[in-house]
Protein backbone atom coordinates (compact mmCIF):
# COMPACT_ATOMS: atom_id res chain seq x y z
CA UNK A 1 0.00 0.00 0.00
CA UNK A 2 1.32 3.58 -1.18
CA UNK A 3 2.21 6.24 1.48
CA UNK A 4 1.10 9.69 0.54
CA UNK A 5 0.53 13.25 2.29
CA UNK A 6 -2.20 15.93 1.45
CA UNK A 7 -0.93 18.91 0.06
CA UNK A 8 -2.51 22.22 -1.38
CA UNK A 9 -0.80 23.93 -3.76
CA UNK A 10 -0.14 27.67 -2.43
CA UNK A 11 0.09 30.73 -4.97
CA UNK A 12 3.24 31.14 -4.92
CA UNK A 13 3.99 28.09 -6.62
CA UNK A 14 2.63 28.76 -9.68
CA UNK A 15 4.60 30.35 -13.18
CA UNK A 16 3.57 32.58 -15.11
CA UNK A 17 0.86 30.46 -17.15
CA UNK A 18 -1.11 30.16 -13.69
CA UNK A 19 -0.34 26.32 -13.08
CA UNK A 20 1.65 24.58 -10.80
CA UNK A 21 5.90 25.11 -12.01
CA UNK A 22 7.28 22.51 -12.98
CA UNK A 23 9.97 22.47 -10.00
CA UNK A 24 7.65 22.29 -7.06
CA UNK A 25 6.48 18.81 -8.10
CA UNK A 26 9.84 17.52 -6.99
CA UNK A 27 9.78 19.56 -3.72
CA UNK A 28 6.14 18.12 -3.29
CA UNK A 29 7.91 14.47 -3.90
CA UNK A 30 10.83 15.04 -1.45
CA UNK A 31 8.51 16.23 1.19
CA UNK A 32 6.17 13.45 0.45
CA UNK A 33 9.70 10.71 0.88
CA UNK A 34 10.70 12.58 4.23
CA UNK A 35 6.93 12.56 5.78
CA UNK A 36 7.37 8.86 4.54
CA UNK A 37 10.30 8.51 6.48
CA UNK A 38 9.33 9.92 9.62
CA UNK A 39 6.26 7.84 9.23
CA UNK A 40 8.57 4.31 9.51
CA UNK A 41 10.61 6.08 12.39
CA UNK A 42 13.50 7.25 10.95
CA UNK A 43 14.37 10.99 11.73
CA UNK A 44 17.24 12.82 10.47
CA UNK A 45 19.30 12.49 13.63
CA UNK A 46 18.84 8.58 13.46
CA UNK A 47 20.15 8.42 10.09
CA UNK A 48 23.37 10.44 10.92
CA UNK A 49 23.93 9.04 13.97
CA UNK A 50 24.02 5.52 11.98
CA UNK A 51 25.85 7.09 9.02
CA UNK A 52 24.13 6.79 6.40
CA UNK A 53 21.77 9.10 4.62
CA UNK A 54 19.32 8.99 1.31
CA UNK A 55 20.35 9.82 -1.78
CA UNK A 56 18.10 10.30 -4.92
CA UNK A 57 20.28 9.32 -7.95
CA UNK A 58 17.83 9.59 -10.59
CA UNK A 59 14.19 11.07 -11.44
CA UNK A 60 11.92 11.21 -14.38
CA UNK A 61 8.46 13.14 -14.12
CA UNK A 62 5.53 12.74 -16.30
CA UNK A 63 3.48 15.61 -16.49
CA UNK A 64 -0.58 14.63 -17.23
CA UNK A 65 -2.91 17.74 -15.92
CA UNK A 66 -1.99 20.91 -14.38
CA UNK A 67 -2.83 22.07 -10.43
CA UNK A 68 -3.91 25.71 -10.13
CA UNK A 69 -3.80 27.69 -6.78
CA UNK A 70 -5.86 25.95 -4.26
CA UNK A 71 -5.98 22.85 -5.70
CA UNK A 72 -5.68 19.71 -3.28
CA UNK A 73 -3.79 16.89 -4.28
CA UNK A 74 -2.42 13.88 -2.29
CA UNK A 75 1.50 13.01 -3.15
CA UNK A 76 2.03 9.44 -2.58
CA UNK A 77 5.63 6.88 -2.24
CA UNK A 78 5.68 3.25 -2.93
CA UNK A 79 9.22 1.32 -2.75
CA UNK A 80 10.37 -1.11 -4.98
CA UNK A 81 12.72 -3.05 -3.08
CA UNK A 82 14.86 -4.89 -6.38
CA UNK A 83 18.24 -6.12 -4.59
CA UNK A 84 21.33 -4.35 -5.31
CA UNK A 85 22.85 -1.31 -4.51
CA UNK A 86 19.66 1.18 -5.76
CA UNK A 87 16.26 1.20 -4.51
CA UNK A 88 12.93 2.42 -6.98
CA UNK A 89 10.39 4.43 -5.60
CA UNK A 90 7.15 5.63 -8.05
CA UNK A 91 5.16 8.57 -6.40
CA UNK A 92 2.04 10.05 -7.67
CA UNK A 93 0.62 13.53 -7.45
CA UNK A 94 -3.45 13.08 -7.50
CA UNK A 95 -5.94 15.39 -7.11
CA UNK A 96 -8.90 14.38 -4.43
CA UNK A 97 -11.13 13.57 -7.70
CA UNK A 98 -8.40 10.69 -8.10
CA UNK A 99 -7.11 12.95 -11.54
CA UNK A 100 -3.27 12.10 -11.64
CA UNK A 101 -1.34 15.39 -12.52
CA UNK A 102 2.16 13.91 -12.17
CA UNK A 103 4.00 10.51 -12.09
CA UNK A 104 7.88 10.80 -10.86
CA UNK A 105 9.51 7.61 -10.62
CA UNK A 106 12.79 7.73 -8.92
CA UNK A 107 15.81 5.67 -8.29
CA UNK A 108 17.30 6.07 -4.79
CA UNK A 109 20.26 4.50 -2.51
CA UNK A 110 21.23 4.81 0.20
CA UNK A 111 24.90 6.44 1.41
CA UNK A 112 27.90 5.63 4.25
CA UNK A 113 28.61 9.13 4.63
CA UNK A 114 32.10 8.36 6.19
CA UNK A 115 32.53 6.54 2.41
CA UNK A 116 30.55 8.92 0.44
CA UNK A 117 29.38 5.46 -1.55
CA UNK A 118 26.22 3.43 -1.58
CA UNK A 119 25.76 0.80 0.86
CA UNK A 120 25.65 -2.94 -0.74
CA UNK A 121 22.04 -3.22 0.46
CA UNK A 122 19.81 -0.20 1.38
CA UNK A 123 16.62 -2.10 2.63
CA UNK A 124 18.33 -3.54 5.03
CA UNK A 125 20.44 -0.04 6.42
CA UNK A 126 16.84 1.73 6.79
CA UNK A 127 14.99 -1.52 8.45
CA UNK A 128 17.65 -1.66 11.06
CA UNK A 129 17.01 1.76 12.01
CA UNK A 130 13.38 1.94 11.19
CA UNK A 131 10.96 1.57 13.67
CA UNK A 132 7.84 0.78 11.69
CA UNK A 133 9.83 -0.90 8.50
CA UNK A 134 6.69 -1.89 6.93
CA UNK A 135 6.03 1.67 5.94
CA UNK A 136 8.76 1.55 3.99
CA UNK A 137 7.68 -2.07 2.23
CA UNK A 138 9.85 -4.04 3.94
Amino acid sequence: MAFSVPVTVRGYELDINGHLNQAVYLQYAEHARWELLRAAGIQEEKMIASGIGPIVLENNIKYFRELHGGDEVTVSCEFEWAGGKVFKMRQFVTKLDGTVSAQIDVVGGVMDLKARKLVADPGAAMREIAESPEVLGL
